[in-house]
């Protein structure tokens, strides 16, 4: 594990920056206000400084390159659209939270071109961008680490080096999986707490004093109580990242029983529209506000929210979704069948409160297998 400790920073280089969306918009903006020259692109054009028409304009501009895109094929689109013009100039940085396999395919391709590869995950949110503190868990050769510490280090307060290019993957996707299950079961202890008539405040006031007690959930649960859903990671790549997790699980014979919980909860965030929100909106299932004329006979229905993620996301439950039962292996064939209650009544995703329906739920599956 090593702090940041250069000295002197390449004031003067062109940095490109590909992807603005939370964080790639927030890092480019910490390294202009650094002094650095930074050029950008995004598939979506955006009126922001020095944005240019192509990926491969980009890499004509800059020596040093950081991708910030969504997943594992935008890396790979991103990649082949800019291999032609990588040349022995370059250093290139690969941000994006995907499988290790993608990420050494990419760094394959870079490195053919005769360019320097830098896996470069990070953790932190929007915040920790905007402000340059950022964590990086980084693979790769040490010529190529060497060249890329200044640039990392410019937004980042500390650099761990994990090994060669696919290890820091491995590692970014095992923290989520931890972030994950933490966000999960706070939800579902505030839903125990609600259903016994306790303030949320003597939960938190409980929790602070906990040695489960993180940074994750210093950040999150004032937020969650207050059901500020703002995204600084939202739900659906949170979802992308514990598909990752499955998929690697399936492919080592691992029972990732708690890490499928999470996902498909998250699952059930975006079928509701809230993949955009923040990956704490899982705790929509289980607390409502109480408004004038509250009773719990009342049902409490939210409505869609439409989101620019809307058509990616009914393509991915239709092809790759992970089966909710987590002993079986083979994907699902709709998107209803991750949600179980929904798909067992053979209907939409019903309007009754979250907590009733995670009731019946419950009950049905301790029916179904001859349970009491």
């Amino acid at each position: 594990m090593e702090r940041s400790s250069s000295a002197t920073q390449p004031k003067h280089t062109n940095i490109g920056v590909v992807g603005l969306g939370i964080i790639g918009r927030a890092i480019a903006g910490h390294l202009r206000r650094k002094g650095f020259s930074v050029f950008v692109w995004n598939r979506s054009p955006r009126p922001v400084p020095n944005f240019v028409g192509s990926p491969e304009e980009l890499a004509g501009l800059c020596n040093y390159i950081q991708i910030f895109v969504s997943d594992d094929d935008a890396l790979l689109q991103t990649v082949e659209q800019l291999s032609e013009k990588l040349t022995q100039r370059h250093v290139f940085f690969a941000h994006s939270t995907v499988a290790p396999d993608s990420m050494r395919a990419a760094g394959d391709v870079v490195e053919r071109r005769g360019a320097r590869f830098v896996e470069a995950c990070f953790t932190g949110s929007k915040g920790a961008a905007e402000k340059g503190e950022l964590v990086y868990y980084v693979g790769g050769t040490d010529e190529a680490l060497r060249e890329g510490r200044p640039i990392l280090e410019a937004s980042g307060k500390e650099i761990v080096h994990i090994g060669p290019v696919g290890q820091a993957s491995a590692i970014k996707v095992a923290t989520n999986m931890v972030t994950a299950a933490s966000i999960q079961a706070t939800a579902e202890a505030l839903a125990l707490v609600q259903a016994q008539g306790l303030p949320f405040e003597k939960f938190l006031e409980a929790m602070r004093a906990n040695a489960s007690y993180s940074g994750t959930l210093a950040m999150k649960l004032p937020k969650m109580l207050e059901r500020d859903f703002a995204p600084h990671f939202s739900v659906k790549h949170m979802f992308k990242d514990m598909q990752i997790a499955g998929q690697i699980a399936l492919s080592h014979y691992l029972d990732l029983g708690v890490t499928a919980a999470a996902r498909d909860q998250l699952f059930e965030q975006m079928q509701w529209g809230h993949g955009d929100d923040d990956y704490s909106s899982v705790l929509r299932k289980y607390l409502q506000e109480p408004g004038p004329g509250y009773s719990e006979e009342s049902q409490i229905q939210e409505p869609l929210e439409q989101s620019d993620a809307e058509e990616s996301i009914t393509a991915l439950a239709e092809t790759q979704t992970p089966n909710v039962e987590p002993q079986e292996a083979g994907p699902v064939a709709s998107p209803e069948a991750v949600l179980g209650f929904s798909g067992t009544m053979n209907a939409p995703a019903p309007a009754a409160t979250p907590l009733r329906r995670g009731f019946l739920k419950q009950l049905l599956s301790r029916f179904s297998s001859g349970g009491e």
